[in-house]
């Protein structure tokens, strides 16, 4: 396929709108299911449906707290503020979160198409790119997933970063002043990203390849026909264009810096006692090998991949040679085809902090890891297609055939895959099928049932994830849950103990073991591990009603207001909370506020019979038929 030729002025703008047009057409309606998709209950909890914080919207208290917090182990507050903002602005249902990833990878699609049409002036190259981009499967997990509003977020940032260093580049080869301009916005779309998602700590790097090819600022490269060949806008070496950069290398910096201490703290970063060096050195290997096998064959797809701690000697051998190979043959012919070396490193140096050399989690990959790098790949398999049909002079109309049977397969599967994301329990069996030894979908799937009263199928769940691994805090946790459910308190109680001796500062724990104590009538140690749970999470709304529970129980009324009011304020839709702040309003002899207290919970829940009487036996049955608003 031959490069692209420089058309009429007046046309350029018309093409590229209507490239845009396309791209977001074909990105929303492949992509459309996704809004009726459910939250899950992996980390959806943490990010939104659980987080008072976010479900109160964009407030000065919750900002100060998106930029303070470690919670979920990250510090990404932009992402924080997304979401608050649509809870804000859509409530607390999954259609809004949802709605709001997938316009971000629009977005996203549309702003790759324009970066590389501006670095190569190779308008349907760009276009191909960003179509795969937009319609690859593996890119589902970022866009069905509200957690992953990261991903989608700080792609955003950072590709509008690139856009504004080519802008720079641009300024500064004809000497405007205004490339101090692009060069600030640059570096502050950069520093976006990276409170959206630290993944981007690598995108300087990717501004070197860049450099390298298509803007040729090295002495000797071959620029794209856009930036010619002549100017001083030219460097003459590597030093000088790391020294450029340096303030991007020091925001790095301090982001990885920033994002370990957060991550180690919260408890995601693994031991080394878990995965050794070696383990971790061929997990990151294999998993370079798996991320170019689901890119070329996108099947069984999932999330998460469990680590199997070593892998199989001869799939090690494969996965290095496969590794070092690919690198031999992109510096071979990197002088002759320059986007070569530029997109494998862009694919190998991107993945690098998430490749599993710091262990973060137990996955051993993730499709979501491929966001950006697989951009990388998509420029090397179009430009390298685009210089064979060039060079063997294929007709254009095979050319488009084929491409358009990529994307229509790619759109295919990537509809498919969206299915496998509508709710948990087709998401966590789905896993299951596809993967061995998944005892993280065992776990949530087993959590899903629970909650839905299948309890017998729940508790195999556990107890199979259990048999995986028997230290896991969580697992013992869920399955203490289950008990609980059946009333069996002391299998409750011992489960939850055994799980606090593995992971002592948990405030679920802690405030579920609380609620079976209770149960058992020792209020004492109950109430202890309800000041625990708050202690360590003082926003927790069950924890605060709990206790209040357990103190109204020991007629403690005064104490029980308080925390039932604290409760309100963190779930103020509970019809639950406000009949229990109504009883404990009665027990104080405040009537009036009591019955306040039961109208509100029946504007909640009209037809909750046991509010209803409690109203009536206050004296207020006139008002049954139409409660105050």
């Amino acid at each position: 396929m031959e490069p692209d030729k420089t058309a009429p002025q007046r046309k350029i703008p018309a093409t590229r709108i209507f490239i845009c047009f396309l791209l977001i057409v074909a990105t929303l309606a492949v992509y459309w299911p996704v809004i009726h998709c459910d939250f899950l209950n992996y980390d959806d909890p943490d990010y939104f449906m659980s987080n008072a914080h976010v479900l109160t919207g964009l407030t000065p208290d919750n900002a100060v707290w998106a930029f303070t917090t470690g919670h979920a182990a990250n510090w990404h507050p932009l992402t924080w503020l997304s979401l608050m903002l649509d809870a804000e602005l859509f409530g607390k249902g999954s259609v809004g979160p949802h709605l709001t990833n997938l316009l971000l990878h629009a977005a996203d699609t549309v702003l790759l198409f324009l970066l590389f049409r501006r670095l190569t002036a190779a308008t349907w190259r760009s276009a191909l790119v960003a179509a795969l981009f937009a319609l690859h499967p593996l890119h589902v997990e970022s866009v069905a997933w509200v957690t992953e509003r990261k991903d989608v977020l700080s792609a955003f940032f950072g590709l509008l970063s690139l856009w504004a260093y080519v802008r720079f580049i641009e300024e500064f080869k004809i000497q405007s002043s205004r490339f101090k301009v692009y060069y600030a916005f640059s570096l502050l779309f950069f520093a976006l990203g990276l409170m959206s998602k630290p993944v981007l700590v690598t995108l300087p790097f990717v501004m070197l390849l860049l450099d390298w090819w298509p803007l040729g600022r090295v002495t000797g490269d071959q620029p794209s026909p856009r930036f010619g060949t002549a100017g001083r806008w030219r460097v003459t070496g590597v030093a000088s264009l790391v020294t450029e950069k340096m303030p991007f290398f020091v925001l790095s910096a301090a982001s990885c810096v920033a994002t370990f201490v957060v991550q180690q703290k919260g408890g995601a970063v693994a031991a080394l006692t878990r995965y050794s060096l070696s383990e971790r050195t061929e997990n990151a290997f294999v998993s370079y090998a798996r991320y170019l096998g689901k890119t070329l064959w996108p099947t069984a797809l999932t999330s998460p991949y469990p680590h199997p701690g070593h892998w199989p000697f001869w799939l090690v051998l494969f996965a290095v040679t496969l590794f070092a190979g690919l690198c031999v043959v992109a510096v071979r012919w990197g002088q002759k085809f320059p986007f070569i070396p530029v997109g494998w490193f862009w694919f190998v140096g991107m993945l690098v902090p998430v490749i599993g050399l710091v262990q973060v989690g137990n996955q051993a990959m993730a499709d979501r890891y491929t966001y950006l790098p697989l951009i990388g790949v998509f420029v090397v398999l179009v430009w390298g297609m685009g210089e064979l049909c060039w060079r063997w002079r294929v007709p254009k109309k095979p050319v488009i055939f084929l491409g358009t049977i990529v994307l229509a397969a790619c759109a295919l599967q990537t509809r498919n895959q969206l299915g496998y994301w509508r709710n948990n329990e087709t998401f966590f069996r789905h896993a299951l099928a596809v993967t061995k030894n998944n005892y993280l979908a065992c776990v949530n799937l087993g959590t899903w049932l629970s909650k839905r009263g299948q309890i017998a199928e729940a508790m195999d769940l556990f107890r199979r994830a259990l048999r995986m691994n028997p230290d896991d805090s969580d697992v013992l946790y869920n399955l203490g849950n289950a008990y609980a459910k059946l009333g069996d308190w002391d299998n409750a109680i011992a489960d939850y103990r055994r799980a606090l001796q593995i992971t002592p500062d948990q405030a679920d724990i802690l405030d579920n073991l609380g609620f079976a104590l209770t149960a058992k009538q020792q209020f004492a140690e109950a109430i202890t591990n309800f000041d625990a749970a708050l202690k360590l999470n003082p926003d927790s709304a069950s924890a605060h009603n709990n206790l209040a529970t357990a103190l109204f129980i020991q007629h403690r009324f005064d104490e029980a207001e308080q925390h039932y009011r604290e409760a309100l304020r963190l779930t103020p839709d509970s019809p639950q909370i406000y009949a229990n702040l109504g009883d404990t309003l009665v027990r104080l002899g405040r009537m009036a506020e009591a019955v306040e207290c039961y109208r509100a919970a029946l504007r909640l829940k009209p037809d909750d019979a046991r509010i209803k009487a409690k109203l009536q036996a206050q004296g207020a049955a006139a008002n049954l038929k139409s409660p105050a608003n």
